[in-house]
């Protein structure tokens, strides 16, 4: 039986240990993790492919399955990533600022590890070393809850990890791993305030609900992208169908993939067939309203064209499919994102700065994008290294949540004798 608080005082035990860790020693223990995997590639790919079986036969969608998979190449990727946090500055035990007040305190703000983290996260064992490499570079022992559907691939990567620290000297439990999928484990968790600083939930809106509400722990939420881009009337329609097509298609099962594509009306009759032909392609399918629609269905470039419903742009589609809209000008493009956005990923495409200005002040996403696709907004991608995950909320952490995102800080304040006056 999984005893969590006995994992959670490992954890806090560990953390103490690896929040007074040089940067070298956490490099090499990176380092050893990056061959670890490498070493261990068979197995994890073995008990992968018995899990991508598993969610075969259970009828998982290939979107999902995707999420899922390992390939040579995904797991090769899993070592340089690693390698690369390895590469990255460490911010802990430097001072965000520091200043000599007038009675003469010197007195800073220094960046320190939260502690213990603990993250539940669905499907993408890639997450699983996202997270412990993060954790472990910034000083953070963490506690791990991944999705059923993985539990093999996480075991094998959380073995490689505590293995490949065990070789230099650090402690196993500073990645620990429920392998038990007895949900109740995951309300026991995030009760666990006494050992755990932070929660972080990756998946859908129903674990971040559930975290929000029953958590006696503090929780940083985001990862579901309702994601939209407008089409202006003076942008590069070439360059708009390349962004789009990449924003869709890339990867559609991940939370900065497109969602909606909303156009201005002046360009929608040359632009939106030319838009359809290149998605066809990929089979995309395209949920169109209004003259969109009456557009499209006239000439839809070979792709699939459905009336969308009254609920398809308020979905995060994972998925090959595309809302698709025509809305009046910038004032509407704002008010349909404002209205229907999670705050994840958002952009316009144009050529005119003052409505790509208008825009960027308007939109209060995570991340906004100008004549760029909305799969840039990731940690990787943002020079920051892995990501424990994309935070769509206003405090201490917004968009991809790197190193710095993983610490918090502490004042220090050194005198010579002094004493507070009366």
């Amino acid at each position: 039986m999984t005893d969590l608080i006995t994992m959670g005082q490992a954890a806090q035990v560990a953390s103490r240990q690896l929040a007074t860790l040089t940067t070298a020693v956490k490099n090499e223990a990176l380092l050893a993790i990056a061959a670890e995997i490498e070493a261990q590639s068979d197995l994890i790919l073995a008990e992968n492919a018995q899990d991508i079986a598993d969610g075969r036969n259970k009828g998982l969608s290939d979107a999902l399955l995707d999420r899922l998979l390992l390939t040579e190449g995904r797991v090769a990727a899993l070592a340089a990533d690693t390698r690369r946090v390895a590469d990255l500055p460490d911010p802990v035990g430097g001072d965000i600022e520091s200043r000599v007040l007038p009675n003469g305190l010197r007195l800073s703000r220094r960046r320190i590890p939260i502690g213990v983290l603990g993250v539940i996260y669905e499907a993408r064992p890639n997450v699983t070393i996202d997270i412990a490499t993060l954790s472990l570079k910034t000083g953070n022992a963490t506690i791990l809850r991944g999705g059923k559907e993985t539990l093999r691939s996480n075991l094998a990567l959380v073995q490689v990890i505590q293995t490949a620290l065990e070789k230099v000297g650090l402690p196993g439990t500073a990645v620990q791993y429920i392998d038990d999928p007895d949900r109740a484990l995951v309300a026991q968790l995030l009760r666990l305030d006494e050992y755990v600083d932070m929660i972080i939930p990756r998946g859908g809106a129903g674990l971040h609900k559930l975290c929000r509400e029953q958590s006696s722990i503090p929780v940083i939420t985001g990862g579901i992208g309702i994601c939209h881009l407008y089409v202006d009337e003076t942008a590069d329609l070439a360059q708009a169908v390349d962004i789009v097509e990449n924003a869709k298609v890339q990867r559609p099962s991940v939370c900065n993939s497109l969602d909606t594509a909303l156009v201005h009306p002046a360009i929608a009759a040359e632009f939106l067939p030319r838009m359809a032909a290149r998605l066809a392609q990929s089979d995309v399918e395209l949920r169109a309203t209004g003259q969109a629609l009456e557009i499209l269905q006239a000439d839809s470039g070979g792709a699939q064209v459905v009336p969308a419903g009254p609920e398809d742009f308020d979905q995060e589609w994972l998925a090959l499919i595309l809302g698709v809209k025509v809305v009046d000008g910038l004032d509407e493009a704002i008010d349909h994102i404002q209205q229907h956005s999670t705050e994840h990923s958002d952009g316009i495409l144009t050529n005119d700065w003052r409505n790509a200005t208008r825009f960027v002040n308007a939109i209060n996403s995570s991340a906004v994008f100008v004549n760029a696709s909305t799969r840039f907004n990731d940690g990787g991608q943002f020079g920051l290294g892995a990501e424990v995950a994309v935070s769509t909320q206003k405090l201490h952490a917004r968009g991809p949540m790197g190193l710095e995102e993983l610490t918090t800080y502490k004042w220090v304040v050194v005198g010579d004798g002094h004493v507070r006056p009366g």
